[in-house]
């Protein structure tokens, strides 16, 4: 395999803008353009995106605000992902699926490329673990991506300990980008927020409200959590949802939750997490309700 230097650290902001739910937000380019613009008012420079966003769509709308006001290219950083075949009317595979080959992966990049008119990716992702994943032959890929100049960082998306060290003994990934909430608590004990820290490479947290769960769930444990969060928040001066950001912000991993919100009042209380510090008693007291135990 060719061998590169081991790229820089990547700076992302301490808070990331997830598009997920861009083709359902109704935006005009002008307006995409001026919610990308009070994004990045309130220090929000990083956003996520991934080939399959939208029914393939996501990548193209953030796109065209980008062509339609190309300055804020350098005010940001651009991660995306690829690796899952995901069947659409122009993609009529037989079922969905999981592709690391060299040929697929270069494809999406390069088609990541062309929907959000930049001619570098800052970050990009494997989407899923494939498990048909040739992790030398995927390094490979990565090496001359990067040596083309069309990926600055690369980095994985939903692998287990073992997924992520795998691949990155053959290639230095930047980060693994994992789902964590107050409701979804697995990364706590999977060793993923571990390996994190031992490699100093910070997570990135997908879902950190639940979905929405934390506040319209009617199951036992949304019921538990938010009696207890409603309680800490108010005594806190802050909303549930800064203190569901809080409570990730708080692990020694250094998380980097992603929004999913079109909405600049969500946005502004993910930031405002950045300046609540969580007690370990509050932290665990969300835990506990979470689990519906205390603490062994």
């Amino acid at each position: 395999m060719s061998q590169l230097a081991p790229p820089a650290p990547i700076t992302l902001s301490p808070v990331i803008a997830g598009l997920w739910r861009l083709t359902t937000w109704n935006l005009d380019v002008p307006a995409r353009v001026r919610w990308i613009e009070q994004a990045l008012e309130l220090g929000i420079s990083s956003f996520d995106h991934a080939d399959i966003y939208g029914d393939y769509r996501a990548e193209t709308l953030f796109g065209e605000a980008l062509k339609a006001a190309p300055a804020l290219r350098e005010k940001m950083q651009l991660v995306t992902k690829c690796g899952i075949r995901l069947r659409s009317a122009e993609r009529p595979y037989r079922v969905n699926y999981y592709d690391t080959t060299a040929a697929y992966v270069r494809s999406q990049v390069e088609q990541s490329l062309t929907k959000l008119h930049t001619e570098r990716l800052d970050l990009v992702l494997i989407h899923r673990p494939d498990y048909l994943l040739d992790a030398a032959a995927l390094a490979e890929t990565f090496s001359t991506l990067t040596r083309e100049g069309k990926v600055a960082h690369w980095g994985v998306s939903n692998h287990r300990p073992g997924q992520f060290a795998l691949l990155h003994q053959h290639y230095p990934l930047a980060t693994n980008q994992l789902e964590l909430s107050p409701l979804m608590m697995d990364a706590l004990d999977d060793g993923s927020l571990d390996q994190a820290q031992q490699l100093g490479l910070r997570p990135m947290i997908w879902s950190p409200l639940g979905g929405g769960r934390l506040f319209s769930g009617d199951d036992a444990q949304a019921l538990r959590l938010r009696a207890e969060m409603t309680a800490i928040a108010a005594r806190l001066d802050i909303s549930v949802a800064t203190l569901a950001y809080a409570w990730i912000l708080r692990h020694p991993s250094r998380p980097h939750p992603i929004t999913g919100t079109r909405r600049i009042e969500g946005l502004r209380e993910a930031r405002a997490a950045l300046d609540v510090v969580l007690d370990a008693e509050d932290w665990y007291a969300i835990w506990a309700a979470s689990k519906g135990h205390p603490v062994p």
